[in-house]
C-alpha cells in the first residue's frame, strides 16, 4: 500500500518539487513500485545486498517509458530488528530525547525514505535536450545518489505524507533527518580503513549531503560532550531548506550536465576524511563489537516429493552457518566459473 500510494501521486511529488521547472518532468510516465520479499540472494547480491532498485538506468529509457522500483520489505525488516538494543545509537546519538524519536519513528521512516529514494528520487526530474547522460563521468553516480536521496529527505518531512497516511504525524520526518545526519557526517565512517578516502558512491553522496548542509548555516552542529563527539540538529526546518536548496541544485547539475560543478562538490565534501573525528568513530564503534557491514545466509531449500515424483512442498532449514555456506557453494557450483 505504501509504495502503491507514492507512485499513484508522482507527478503531484513532481510538480512541487524545490526545482527549476525547466528540469521537471511535464508528464511523468509509468512510476511503478512494490514491496517483496527476498527468497534467496545472489551475486553481487549475497551477502551484502541492496534493500531497494530503481531500474532502468538509462535517462532515455525513463523519459519515454518511466521506471519501476521494489524495496525488499524482509531485508529493511532484518535490518531493523538487528539494530534495535545493540547499543549502536546510545553510543552515538545525542541525547535520551533524541534516542526515544528515532525508536519511535525510526523503522517507519527510514523503509519510508527507501521507497521515496527508489520511486520517486531516481525517477523525477530531466535532461535538457542534447545533454549527454554520462558528461558526469565519474562524479555521476554520486550526483545521482545525491539527488534521489535529497528528493526523499525533502519530501519526508512534506504534510502531504500525513494527509496520504505514510507518516504518522508532523514529527516523524525528525528521526530519519537526524540519522541520516549523523550517518553522513560521523558513522559511516565505521566502514572506511584509517587513512582511507570515501569511494564509494552511496557513501560519497551521503558525506556530501551532511557536510554541505553542516557548512551552510547553523542548522547542524557538531558538539562535544565527555570528550566525544555528538551530531546536534538545532532547526529542522531549516535543515529542510537547505536539502530543498542542495536539491535544487544537484538537479540543475544532472539536467545540464555541468561537469565542473559536480567536481567542485564531491571534491569538496564528499572524499577526504577528518582524521581525527575517524579515529575517535572507529575507537567508539570499536567497543560495541559490531560488524560495520551486515550480510544475510540464504536457507537451504530442498523439494518435498509424492509418491509420483511430483513436488509438494519446499522445506527450508535456516541451520547452516556462513563458513559452511561457502564451501558447499564451492564444491557444488565451482565448476560454474
Amino acid at each position: 500500500k505504501r509504495t502503491q500510494t507514492i507512485s499513484s501521486n508522482a507527478q503531484w511529488f513532481e510538480d512541487h518539487s524545490p526545482v527549476d521547472p525547466r528540469f521537471k518532468k511535464k508528464e511523468v510516465k509509468g512510476v511503478t513500485a512494490n514491496v517483496i520479499c527476498a527468497a534467496m540472494l545472489g551475486g553481487d547480491e549475497y551477502p551484502s545486498t541492496a534493500i531497494g532498485i530503481n531500474l532502468p538506468n538509462a535517462d532515455w529509457i525513463r523519459a519515454e517509458h518511466g521506471s519501476k522500483s521494489v524495496t525488499i520489505g524482509n531485508l529493511t525488516e532484518a535490518y531493523n530488528k538487528a539494530a534495535h538494543g545493540n547499543g549502536f545509537k546510545e553510543e552515538f546519538v545525542i541525547d535520551a530525547e533524541t534516542i526515544a524519536m528515532i525508536e519511535k519513528y525510526g523503522d517507519v521512516c527510514d523503509d519510508l525514505h527507501t521507497d521515496l529514494h527508489e520511486c520517486l528520487g531516481h525517477g523525477s526530474g530531466q535532461l535538457l535536450p542534447g545533454v549527454d547522460p554520462d558528461v558526469l563521468k565519474s562524479y555521476g553516480n554520486t550526483i545521482e545518489e545525491a539527488r534521489a536521496d535529497l528528493f526523499g529527505l525533502y519530501y519526508i518531512a512534506d504534510e502531504k505524507l500525513v494527509e496520504l497516511g505514510l507518516t504518522p504525524d508532523a514529527e516523524a520526518y525528525k528521526s530519519q533527518y537526524y540519522t541520516y545526519v549523523m550517518n553522513g557526517l560521523m558513522t559511516q565512517l565505521t566502514r572506511i580503513k584509517p587513512g582511507h578516502d570515501i569511494e564509494e558512491a552511496h557513501m560519497r553522496n551521503r558525506a556530501l549531503i551532511a557536510r554541505w548542509c553542516y557548512d551552510n548555516g547553523t542548522a547542524i552542529e557538531m558538539v562535544r560532550r565527555n570528550g566525544k563527539t555528538f551530531v546536534a540538529i538545532n532547526d529542522y526546518e531549516a535543515l529542510r531548506a537547505l536539502f530543498a536548496q542542495l536539491l535544487a541544485e544537484i538537479q540543475r547539475i544532472k539536467s545540464e550536465g555541468d561537469y565542473e560543478a559536480a567536481k567542485a562538490l564531491v571534491e569538496k565534501y564528499a572524499v577526504k576524511v577528518d582524521s581525527e573525528l575517524h579515529a575517535e568513530v572507529l575507537e567508539r564503534y570499536r567497543q560495541l563489537n559490531l560488524a560495520p557491514y551486515k550480510g544475510f545466509l540464504n536457507p537451504v531449500m530442498t523439494p518435498v516429493t509424492g509418491d509420483d515424483g511430483e513436488i509438494t512442498d519446499i522445506s527450508i532449514d535456516y541451520t547452516e552457518g556462513y563458513s559452511e555456506q561457502m564451501l558447499r557453494y564451492s564444491r557444488q557450483y565451482g565448476t560454474l566459473i
